[in-house]
Formats: C-alpha cells, sequence, structure tokens
C-alpha cells in the first residue's frame, strides 16, 4: 500500500459511520492493510492510500444506500474508494478474491474501448459502507469526457 499521497496532491479526509470498530480495525487495517493513525474509544484514523479516512463509532448511521445504474450494474450512490495502479488494483483484487470478499460489482473493466475505461470493483465493509477501487491503463483519462 502506498503510504502518502501524490506530491501534487492534498490528501482528502472522508469520515464515515461503523457499527463496530473492531470490525472497522479488521477491515481496513488487516484486509485492505491501511495503517492505522490515532484513536480513541469511538473512532479511528486510517492511512488509505495517502488519504486519511475516520471510522466513528455510530451504528444508528450504518445502512444501505441506494444504487444507479452505470455501465449494467447497480453501482452504490454512497461510496468512497481510490484509483490505484493497474498493478495494485489487481493485487487488491487477488488478494480480496483469495479471502473471499462479496462483491457488490465483481471485479472488471468498465467502458471497455472508450474514454475513461477503467478496471472497477466494489465491495461493502462490516458497516455496509461501500467501497471502490479502480485503476485506469492511462490515468490521463480519469477525467477525461
Amino acid at each position: 500500500m502506498t503510504t502518502t499521497a501524490p506530491a501534487t496532491m492534498p490528501p482528502f479526509h472522508l469520515a464515515f459511520p461503523v457499527h463496530d470498530l473492531a470490525a472497522a480495525r479488521r477491515f481496513y487495517g488487516g484486509l485492505l492493510g491501511c495503517p492505522e493513525g490515532r484513536s480513541s474509544p469511538d473512532w479511528i484514523d486510517f492511512n488509505f492510500y495517502g488519504h486519511q479516512i475516520v471510522a466513528h463509532l455510530a451504528p444508528a448511521e450504518c445502512g444501505f444506500s441506494q444504487v444507479s445504474a452505470v455501465d449494467g450494474h447497480g453501482v452504490p450512490v454512497r461510496h468512497f474508494g481510490a484509483v490505484l495502479s493497474m498493478d495494485q488494483w489487481q493485487a487488491l483484487a487477488d488478494k480480496l478474491t483469495a479471502a473471499g470478499t462479496t462483491f457488490v460489482i465483481e471485479p472488471y473493466i468498465r467502458f471497455k474501448g472508450e474514454v475513461g475505461e477503467q478496471a472497477t470493483m466494489f465491495f461493502r465493509d462490516p458497516s455496509n459502507n461501500a467501497v471502490e477501487i479502480k485503476a485506469f491503463a492511462n490515468l490521463d483519462s480519469l477525467f477525461a469526457r
């Protein structure tokens, strides 16, 4: 896992609800390999590919998000994630598959042959937060139309 953000891009911060901090620690720290930062009895910071994500204990805020049709799939509307290199994406897809992860959307290539072609996968954390990990063969097409 990359532990720092690119020098030209400031890291983002995202706080999200979880129903159980120990489960969040196992998922983000253990399965995804995100180094842990500060924590308290109510929250945990994780280094998510150079960005700060914070799991806050808030069980009542956890729940299913609506889906939107994209490329023939029901994409969770509320989700977050990271854009990795193709090699990093494939390694994580292989790791998650080997771990028996239930995917919302299995790893595949979206928009094949079009501008913005990308590898993508969606899965949920133990608190039902949707996570998307994607990669572009050419990162210059990240915002291409």
